[in-house]
């Protein structure tokens, strides 16, 4: 299917590749535009400049090698779905099936990027040639979501956005709104800020805060699960409670459970 955009026509597939990598810099624009934030923020800025181990033109240039093999995939796999998404669409999905494509792709994405990034982080080798260079931020911030090794991006969220596509059947335009979504998601998770009234905080327990006690070094072992959900974590036993608590001199902080910290 094609969409007219100002007598220029752009396909479902063009969309669903390029979409969310706009999103990703829009989104997080966004949040570069409206300042440090001071009375928000879960990291101080003199932590996020003198914890963090790589300059961000560095984190900048990561993100868009990873974003660049995302498109590659996403084209590749958008030509070899090609006709049976064109059958698919040719029937209306009633609303009913697309939310149940959506939560099926956001189960399989979940379940993917957990047992990935846990392992990731237990297998030693993997862990400091490759995962290490996502927590070279340990204090995140929007732009710097997607942050990872080729590699991982490449096994984490391409692999992983490509099996949520093909085992929930959603069509290329479901894609877009999906896969935008995760992207939103992801960057909010590592914006470190906890913003009042946000949404993802009021229906995620999987949101900024959350992710932040696993970049610290008390939390690697804790909160792998990404980008949704909390149900791997709560079921295999690497869920960290955690408490907000009003910084002095402004912003939050979140502490981890005394019992978990201890482990």
């Amino acid at each position: 299917m094609e969409v007219m955009k100002g007598g220029i026509q752009v396909s479902d597939e063009i969309l669903g590749t390029f979409a969310p990598i706009a999103v990703y810099w829009i989104y997080s624009g966004i949040y570069v535009l409206l300042g440090s934030l001071d009375n928000y923020r879960l990291h101080t800025r003199k932590d996020e400049d003198e914890k963090n181990l790589i300059p961000k033109k560095d984190v900048i240039k990561g993100v868009l090698l990873q974003q660049a093999v995302q498109a590659i995939v996403a084209s590749l796999l958008f030509a070899v779905t090609g006709s049976d998404n064109e059958a698919a669409q040719g029937q209306q999905a009633s609303f009913i099936v697309l939310a149940r494509q959506l939560f099926v792709a956001m189960v399989v994405l979940d379940t993917w990027q957990y047992f990935m990034h846990r392992y990731m982080h237990h297998n030693k080798f993997l862990y400091r040639h490759v995962h290490s260079q996502h927590h070279r931020l340990v204090v995140p911030y929007a732009f710097g979501a997607l942050y990872n090794h080729p590699l991982e991006g490449l096994i984490l969220d391409t692999v992983g956005g490509a099996l949520a596509f093909l085992l929930s059947g959603m069509s290329p335009r479901a894609s877009i709104f999906f896969f935008s979504f995760a992207t939103i998601k992801t960057v909010d998770d590592h914006c470190g800020l906890w913003l009042p009234g946000n949404l993802f905080h009021i229906f995620f327990g999987n949101n900024s805060a959350y992710h932040d006690i696993h970049h610290q070094l008390y939390g690697t072992k804790y909160n792998f699960s990404q980008p949704f959900f909390v149900t791997w974590d709560r079921i295999l036993g690497t869920y960290m409670p955690y408490s907000l608590e009003k910084r002095t001199g402004g912003g939050f902080e979140a502490r981890p459970a005394k019992e978990c910290k201890e482990n």
